[in-house]
């Protein structure tokens, strides 16, 4: 349990604090033994907020882990990202009727789950639906211990009263740290910068402050009702750490042609990001984040300025932030049981 904030809207930040505030995360040589920079060939891992951790600078998405055809290839793909470099794994207890975490687990056997700071989600808003979802949640990832364990999809104005609500989701998942079931909690959503304010308005006014906190951030997102505008500086305010998502609108940025897949990566990475999280279903979509990542300094203010010049008539009403104006990524909406 943590302080209290002040008042949540009318933080902001400007782009040069942002970037240097991006370079502060770096893990850098002038840190204690057993910090270090990254070399060249190396992904730069960063602070989760004020957990201390170390994560890597780009973590593999869950979503996309049970896409293939074959389980050994993304058992494959899972454990080549962690021969890498890249520490941070995302999961979801709802990820293809639960084949990503069944996956994920028999990847993260044979000593890789020590290589792995290893996230997943829950979609419950009760208690004991939440306390199921993790339940299986832990048998399918084969661990005694979830690092983060976030409530998902937090995309309505009621979801954060819900989960704070009397036995609600929130007492579970108190209870599961308290068990040593989970280490950290956080939360995502994809929908609103607004209902990512009132979770954390919620939580700081039961007196807890989340560890950290997932959202999209990208090179559109600046434009058109914007996370990085409204919720990033709240987060650095009060060091929760910053999972960025979606940083190529799972492609549909890509498709206003305006910029590259390495390019939405770069900007993304070069935010206060603790990790940017993004989907790899190949191991050559691996190895273009693996090389985007590998030695990465954040990009300059002309440049990052020059992609949000880029962007701007394509981002303006939200077309490719389909996240935002659509129900198309609302799993929990399509399936309102997943809730309780």
């Amino acid at each position: 349990m943590t302080e209290h904030h002040e008042n949540l809207p009318g933080i902001t930040m400007t782009r040069r604090e942002l970037l240097r505030a991006a370079l502060a995360l770096t893990v850098v040589s002038a840190m204690p033994k057993g910090l270090h920079a990254a070399s060249m060939d190396e992904v730069p891992r960063r602070l989760l907020g004020r957990t201390r951790e170390q994560v890597s600078i780009v973590g593999l998405g869950g979503a996309h882990i049970g896409m293939q055809e074959d389980e050994n290839e993304s058992i494959r793909i899972i454990r080549t990202a962690l021969d890498n470099g890249i520490n941070f794994l995302d999961n979801c207890w709802d990820y293809h009727g639960g084949q990503s975490e069944i996956r994920m687990g028999k990847a993260l056997r044979d000593g890789y789950r020590q290589k792995a700071f290893l996230m997943t989600k829950i979609d419950g808003r009760d208690r004991r639906t939440a306390e199921e979802q993790l339940h299986e949640s832990l048998k399918r990832l084969r661990t005694y211990t979830i690092d983060l364990l976030q409530f998902h999809e937090v995309i309505r104005p009621s979801d954060p009263d819900r989960i704070f609500a009397p036995n609600g989701a929130f007492d579970a998942v108190l209870e599961a740290r308290r068990a040593g079931k989970v280490r950290y909690i956080g939360f995502t959503g994809h929908k609103s910068p607004d209902i990512h304010l009132k979770m954390l308005d919620v939580a700081f006014a039961h007196d807890f402050t989340f560890d950290a906190v997932q959202m999209p951030l990208n090179v559109m997102d600046a434009h058109y009702d914007s996370f990085e505008k409204k919720v990033l500086p709240v987060l650095l305010k009060h060091g929760i750490g910053v999972l960025g998502m979606k940083p190529l609108g799972d492609k549909f940025i890509l498709k206003s042609g305006t910029v590259t897949a390495a390019e939405c990566l770069r900007y993304a990475m070069s935010l206060p990001t603790s990790v940017v999280i993004t989907g790899c279903d190949s191991l050559p979509i691996l190895e273009q984040a693996l090389r985007t990542a590998r030695g990465f300094l954040p990009l300059t203010d002309d440049r990052m300025a020059a992609l949000i010049r880029k962007t701007s008539a394509a981002a303006k009403d939200g077309a490719y932030e389909r996240y935002k104006t659509s129900d198309h990524f609302d799993g929990t909406a399509r399936h309102p049981q997943w809730l309780g």
